[in-house]
């Protein structure tokens, strides 16, 4: 019953050309948090590493190219993940006393989308880990926005890199 009615709705919806609802944090939630754009380049980073491991096989069997697919998708996936992170938090919490606060907030998130854009476009770890350093710099400043002081450490799992985590008491 709960799938015929759906099925009803969505098919009014898509006659009477009703658009659908998607958000974070249009609605002011006030949960904000760079860690998950932070994970998705650590991701980024560790699919950049997984792939170069083909770099040197002659040729693939359907195997290691659909696993090769795969893993290219997710980078890719997994940079935009970042950079909606970035654009959400960016977008949604930092206003007027923020930026004041860090006035080139807005040159350092023109930069992640270069960074991630270029994530998406390569393989070369490098640029990973160029948007890891910037989105740990977005960290910093998100977290000092918020009177919460930060610490750096390697991360306790592949690609084990540097973080930025917030000093929580």
């Amino acid at each position: 019953m709960k799938t015929m009615i759906h099925n009803l709705v969505k098919t009014y919806d898509t006659f009477a050309g009703v658009q659908s609802a998607s958000a974070h944090c249009d609605i002011p939630c006030k949960i904000y948090d760079p860690s998950t754009a932070q994970i998705a380049t650590l991701s980024v980073i560790r699919f950049m590493d997984l792939i170069a491991e083909y770099e040197d096989k002659s040729s693939l069997t359907l195997s290691e190219q659909a696993q090769l697919s795969r893993l290219v998708k997710q980078k890719e996936d997994h940079a935009e993940i970042a950079k909606h992170e970035i654009r959400v938090i960016w977008g949604d919490y930092f206003k007027q006393p923020q930026i004041e606060q860090f006035p080139d907030i807005h040159d350092l998130v023109h930069r992640i989308m270069l960074a991630g854009s270029a994530c998406k476009q390569g393989i070369e770890q490098d640029k990973g880990l160029q948007l890891l350093a910037l989105i740990n710099e977005f960290a910093e400043a998100f977290w000092a926005t918020k009177k919460v002081d930060t610490y750096t450490a390697t991360c306790p799992y592949p690609p084990s890199q540097d973080v930025v985590y917030p000093k929580l008491s």
